[in-house]
């Protein structure tokens, strides 16, 4: 068989084999996106002109575009929607930040401990199967209808897959590396700090990876059923009126935000986890 035929070249002056990628996989990145964007409006316009879809379900390509002109003027003037963006950016921060600081604690309860393996383990994962939009309500009436309740319902949603992944990373040392700790006189905590911690760091960014868009969606969740002044609210609202072109870009606008919350942790491990180049996959770069 050929080295064409088997998709590898071979230099005669060196010995490795270098497997040649396919045309698809050679292509720029934002040549591919382009074309991928491309691709989805034209699916999207042929959807609305042919009359497939009703207007008032899915607007015109061009509808949504004037739409997003009009939000982003009115962020740019300072606008009601500029103020809603804040509130719903304010939300997503302090859920963030708190299912972080709670999803590291208790996936270290669980992966360093049996109790928190065998007793704490089952409970969480038993809650994280139940349908979390119906604690909404819960959360409203137990905290009102501020920002408060908002805050809780993300964190409530995005704190289980930082718990799973912090423990799984404290349970990616191997045992010759733990073995080695403990033949120099290193404790527990110390082999946590110094070993445990370090070699779990890039399960733990995955977990948040999971975790930032978990929190995105409690939030909206939160201002959609809850009331407030959010992007959910205003989503809400044009939902009611059937201004589906507003409903559209608002949803876009949402997706800039998130894809920021998920850039920023992305940048955040390459800077940490800077020895692991698996560590970066899947990320944005």
């Amino acid at each position: 068989m050929s080295d064409d035929a088997r998709g590898a070249t071979h230099r005669p002056d060196d010995t490795v084999w270098v497997e040649r990628d396919p045309f698809i996989d050679r292509v720029p990145r934002p040549v591919a996106m382009l074309f991928v964007l491309f691709v989805i409006i034209g699916i999207w316009w042929g959807l609305t002109a042919s009359g497939l879809v009703s207007p008032i379900v899915l607007p015109t390509p061009m509808e949504t575009y004037d739409d997003l002109i009009f939000v982003g003027t009115n962020i740019m003037a300072g606008g009601y929607v500029l103020e809603a963006l804040w509130t719903t950016t304010r939300t997503v921060l302090y859920a963030f930040a708190l299912s972080i600081g709670l999803g590291f604690t208790l996936g270290a309860v669980v992966g360093e401990t049996k109790f928190g393996e065998r007793a704490l383990m089952p409970y969480l994962v038993a809650i994280d199967t139940m349908p979390k939009v119906a604690f909404a309500p819960l959360f409203i009436a137990w905290l009102g209808f501020d920002i408060a309740s908002k805050v809780a319902l993300a964190t409530f949603m995005a704190t289980f897959p930082i718990v799973v992944a912090t423990a799984s990373g404290l349970h990616a040392s191997s045992e010759n590396e733990r073995m080695l700790f403990r033949s120099v006189g290193a404790n527990r905590l110390q082999t946590l700090v110094q070993l445990k911690i370090p070699n779990g760091l890039p399960y733990f960014f995955t977990g948040l990876k999971i975790g930032c868009v978990a929190v995105m969606a409690g939030a909206i969740t939160g201002e959609f059923l809850g009331g407030g002044e959010g992007i959910g609210g205003l989503i809400r609202v044009a939902a009611s009126q059937l201004n589906t072109p507003r409903v559209f870009s608002l949803i876009i606008y949402l997706s800039f935000l998130g894809l920021a919350l998920y850039l920023m942790v992305a940048w955040t491990q390459r800077k940490v986890v800077f020895w692991s180049r698996s560590s970066v996959a899947g990320t944005l770069q």
